[in-house]
């Protein structure tokens, strides 16, 4: 990887947006990645099952406000590395003229950015905004140099949450960026939860790998982040179940994945 020549980026420290694309069939992580990654899956073999739901949940989600609810502004905060049918190409295949702000702060995100922005729809927008998610003014500042904050957006955390210092933080960060935004907006939520053992064994054993730490939170504590908010069916529960009426009974995934799509009223 010609990203090995970037200072910034560490190939002997694991980073979890890389062990997520080594999860999810990609080919953009180094050996220690792949190395936590295998060991995390002997902790908990549904992890990897965790990440494909997880993005068939982003799916779903951009494709029903898209397609259904006539979103077209999309603020997908903490993105991670790109894999397969990433927020701005599912929703540009509905609706070309969408406009897609990706928020990170991890180099090799940024370094993966070029490439991912040309393939973008002539007709709307992709970029990436360079920024901490526990800075959430800064990045409602930078956003509103590309979307229009007089019309509805939504916000995206997917999976990312359980990075932020504390759950009040986490509810600071989701709170300063949804009051920013107008009646109509949306927020697309899901994070890991405690309903699972081996997961919050999983992210303890990654913390004293010296990857950057992360807490897994009861569902309760996840659900409440669309207090005051309007749920859209089938509210809030298990990623996997989302709007998954395509499946075959029987065939769903049990993973301690929860989350859910809510409007601002």
């Amino acid at each position: 990887m010609s990203e090995t020549n970037n200072p910034l980026i560490r190939t002997d420290i694991p980073h979890s947006a890389r062990i997520w694309n080594y999860w999810m069939g990609g080919k953009d992580n180094y050996e220690i990645d792949r190395t936590i990654g295998d060991a995390s899956l002997a902790i908990d073999p549904d992890i990897a099952t965790m990440a494909v739901e997880s993005r068939k949940f982003l799916i779903r989600a951009v494709r029903m406000l898209a397609g259904e609810r006539g979103i077209r502004q999309f603020l997908d905060v903490g993105t991670g590395l790109p894999t397969m049918q990433n927020t701005h190409e599912v929703a540009h295949e509905l609706a070309p003229e969408s406009r897609v702000v990706y928020v990170d702060n991890d180099p090799l995100v940024l370094a993966h950015a070029r490439a991912l922005l040309t393939s973008g729809s002539d007709e709307g927008v992709t970029t990436y905004i360079q920024r901490d998610f526990h800075n959430p003014e800064e990045i409602v500042a930078d956003a509103r140099n590309v979307l229009d904050f007089e019309k509805p957006v939504a916000v995206m955390f997917m999976g990312v949450l359980g990075h932020a210092r504390s759950y009040p933080d986490a509810l600071r960060i989701i709170g300063t960026i949804m009051d920013a935004v107008p009646s109509g907006s949306y927020l697309v939520f899901w994070d890991g939860t405690t309903d699972s053992d081996a997961y919050v064994k999983l992210c303890q054993e990654y913390t004293k790998s010296g990857g950057a730490p992360y807490e897994p939170r009861p569902k309760e504590q996840l659900e409440a982040a669309f207090d005051g908010l309007e749920l859209v069916d089938p509210g809030f529960g298990p990623i996997v179940h989302w709007r998954a009426e395509l499946a075959k009974p029987g065939t769903l995934p049990d993973i301690a994945a929860y989350g859910g799509v809510a409007r601002k009223p």
